[in-house]
């Protein structure tokens, strides 16, 4: 059986998934680079340019997500095409809007609306536990069947705890 990529995340190079406790590590991490975001934000309310701030939050979403959460919906058999992940990984990344900001930064200036990058990133893996999306897993989140077989399997063969098994 197939799982690789079955989560955008992994335990090791050659593990590519996480189980619930490092899942839980790795939102806290987000979690810290939220908060962070956000205290950054509140404490520069009046210079952040709220044009700019929120057409940065909703362009996110408004590219990378809400077409192909449209076309899933659409479609009969829940199959959407590769370029809707494309797009959603795209628009998801952290190394698209770091190279965006870093230019940004150097040919309009630095400024607080740019926080809205990191904020809607780190909420998006912080609270909803999303990251990028694998080619292989339907768009919108759902346990792969193979990965649920994984996932029985290793909470029988983990060392009899079966307490950290497998996290999608």
């Amino acid at each position: 059986m197939s799982h690789s990529g079955c989560t955008g995340a992994f335990v090791d190079a050659r593990n590519l998934f996480y189980t619930r406790t490092t899942s839980r590590l790795a939102r806290l991490e987000w979690s810290v680079a939220l908060a962070v975001s956000s205290v950054a934000a509140l404490t520069h309310l009046s210079e952040i340019r709220w044009w700019l701030f929120v057409s940065l939050f909703l362009v996110i979403d408004l590219i990378g997500y809400i077409p192909g959460a449209i076309a899933y919906r659409r479609s009969p058999d829940g199959r959407v095409g590769r370029g809707y992940y494309v797009a959603y990984n795209l628009m998801h990344s952290l190394v698209t809007w770091a190279v965006f900001a870093g230019l940004w930064s150097w040919l309009v200036g630095a400024e607080w609306a740019l926080l809205a990058l990191p904020i809607h990133l780190m909420g998006d893996r912080a609270l909803f536990g999303n990251s990028l999306k694998p080619f292989g897993v339907p768009f919108e989140p759902s346990i792969h069947p193979d990965f649920a077989a994984f996932q029985q399997a290793y909470a029988r063969a983990y060392d009899g705890k079966g307490s950290d098994a497998v996290r999608v």
